[in-house]
């Protein structure tokens, strides 16, 4: 099924994520972005962290997990 299909209804991948790229483990069209809870098209993911597994939708979300998370201080 794509997303041409009459019926086709986005679903939730699961992804696990490897250094400059991912193994999808569970097939969909989206992952979500762990600050924001914004969806990400797969086809759009550009931003994950290995170590704590989770996708951001952006540089600014990215930053905001690396300062949340206390790797941003010295």
């Amino acid at each position: 099924m794509n997303i041409f299909d009459k019926g086709f209804a986005p679903s939730e991948a699961q992804l696990r994520y490897l250094d400059g790229d991912y193994v999808v483990i569970k097939p969909g069209s989206f992952v979500r972005c762990a600050i924001s809870g914004k969806r990400i098209p797969l086809d759009e993911l550009s931003y994950w962290n290995v170590d704590r597994q989770e996708a951001y939708a952006d540089a600014d979300a990215a930053h905001e997990a690396y300062v949340r998370y206390g790797l941003g201080q010295a």
